[in-house]
């Protein structure tokens, strides 16, 4: 058996002859199908069946079968479907199959039916091999160009693309945003739904998700439907462009669920609304009611309505007297006067008081909206008098009485009412039937004089100094009731000439006592 395969192989070495052949190449597609407004990869099959004209040695005939430096390059200039790939080079290609990947776009117009997509292949191959016993004595070379084709199938199905976009929001804000979308395809898409997905942070949904969905029901061909979104862009957000992935789910004509590819919609930021506080002021003293006033100026990029001045916090001393002021309607760049009427306990101390502001206003759509970055520096004043009183001729005959007549000012910067003011004495001193006095009211700064009675007993001591005292209850404007401090005014006993002394009587220049301390406040429903 040795021998006979010797002389087998010694019989082929010392054979001679020619082989003939050549590559046989087609082209094929597993699977074609398409929808339009797609882009993905199509598979091409290459098959070699090689053909063997005159047999020979196997390494002879794989060599004239075998297609050299092969490439091939599809042709897309007669058909709607776009080839990205252009020419392929798959090189030497021996008998036998290969897939190779293709890059295909079917644009949105693209009707649905089957295209040809033409295909020319070059390569080049050993045609003759003329072998003798020694090897290759002659071979032939040739070059070939093939044309062949692969099948598209484009489906029929819903297709969308966007024809109109409302998607702006402000920094800092909420806003309704649209997007309007029409099915460019040739079938309905059953209970549609648009989904927008958020590629940033910065832009949220409802809940603060970063996906929301709108349902637009069944969509025919043609037909154009509207989803729309509420947003929200975070503060810390800057000014540009955020894009937003739309697709499509719905169900196709055979009842299965389909899902489009995205489409990009931008949502473009607009400058976050903001405002400006300038030109403050404050009236405010201890004990008192006062205000603080300033400017309000909308330096934000869209007019806004009802706007609301209002402190944001309750300071332990400073009591606001309203909850807010309203100003109005304001637009860019237009400015507007407030007055917060605020007021200072007693236990209050003077100084400057840091106090948080916020602007309440409504936003184009109609939204309450709150801008809290605002704090103002208000002075508080110390502590002062309510009124300054007045008197001349200090004396009182011991045993005697008299008339005092004292000159009452209203030391407030508003104007007070109901006051009702009474006198008190001690022994040896003593009130008589006039201790008490009322004024309707003063404006800040007016003056009154009130008559009271006072007398000195046989007790009393001539040379001696002894005090009587006042207090005052008043109604402010916003109808508060208050206790002034009470003060002390002196009396100088005097020796009695005739049994009687003169009143006491109030002239220009005359001596100031100013009531010390903080007011006791007692509200209207005490």
């Amino acid at each position: 058996m040795v021998g006979g395969v010797a002389v087998t192989a010694t019989a082929q070495a010392g054979s001679s002859g020619q082989v003939i052949g050549a590559p046989d190449i087609s082209f094929a597609t597993g699977s074609g199908t398409f929808s339009a407004g797609t882009t993905g990869e199509l598979t091409v099959s290459i098959v070699n069946r090689g053909q063997i004209l005159r047999a020979g040695p196997s390494q002879y005939e794989d060599r004239v079968t075998t297609a050299e430096a092969l490439t091939f390059e599809p042709q897309d200039d007669d058909v709607p479907i776009k080839i990205q790939t252009e020419r392929v080079t798959v090189g030497n290609f021996p008998v036998g199959g290969a897939e190779q990947p293709i890059s295909v776009t079917v644009p949105d117009d693209t009707e649905p039916g089957t295209y040809d997509i033409p295909i020319t292949a070059e390569y080049t191959y050993t045609r003759f091999i003329d072998y003798t016993a020694n090897g290759v004595d002659e071979i032939t070379e040739s070059t070939k160009e093939k044309t062949d084709s692969i099948t598209i199938h484009v489906n029929e199905n819903a297709q969308f693309e966007i024809v109109d976009s409302n998607a702006s929001a402000q920094i800092g804000d909420e806003n309704d945003i649209s997007v309007a979308l029409r099915n460019t395809g040739s079938e309905i898409a059953s209970g549609a739904s648009v989904t927008a997905e958020s590629r940033s942070s910065s832009v949220t949904f409802e809940s603060a998700d970063t996906s929301s969905s709108t349902f637009v029901g069944d969509w025919e061909p043609g037909e154009v439907r509207t989803a729309t979104y509420n947003v929200r862009l975070e503060s810390d957000a800057v000014l540009r462009g955020y894009p937003l992935d739309l697709t499509v789910n719905y169900e196709d004509s055979d009842g299965f669920d389909q899902t489009s590819n995205p489409l990009t919609s931008v949502v473009q930021s607009t400058p976050e609304q903001s405002f400006a506080v300038t030109d403050v002021s404050s009236s405010l003293r201890v004990g008192e009611s006062g205000a603080i006033t300033g400017t309000i100026e909308n330096t934000g990029p869209t007019p806004v309505e009802s706007v609301a001045v209002r402190p944001n916090e309750n300071l332990s001393s400073v009591v606001p007297g309203e909850k807010s002021v309203v100003v109005g309607s304001l637009a860019p760049s237009e400015s507007t006067s407030f007055r917060l009427p605020m007021e200072v306990t007693s236990e209050g101390e003077p100084g400057e008081k840091l106090i948080g502001l916020d602007v309440q206003y409504r936003d184009s759509d109609g939204d309450q909206r709150t801008y809290s970055k605002h704090d103002i520096s208000a002075s508080v004043g110390p502590e002062r008098d309510a009124f300054k009183l007045a008197a001349t001729d200090q004396t009182i005959s011991v045993g005697s009485s008299r008339t005092l007549a004292v000159e009452v000012t209203n030391n407030l910067d508003e104007t007070v009412t109901d006051v009702d003011a009474r006198l008190f004495a001690d022994d040896p001193l003593a009130t008589g039937d006039t201790d008490t006095s009322y004024i309707e009211s003063l404006e800040p700064g007016e003056s009154t004089t009130l008559d009271f009675d006072v007398s000195a007993t046989a007790a009393a001591t001539a040379g001696n100094t002894y005090p009587i005292s006042f207090d005052f209850r008043y109604t402010d404007r916003r109808g508060d009731t208050h206790l002034s401090d009470t003060f002390r005014y002196p009396l100088n006993a005097a020796q009695s000439t005739n049994g009687g002394g003169p009143p006491l009587v109030l002239i220009g220049g005359a001596a100031v006592i100013v009531l010390g301390g903080a007011a006791v406040v007692y509200r209207r429903y005490n």
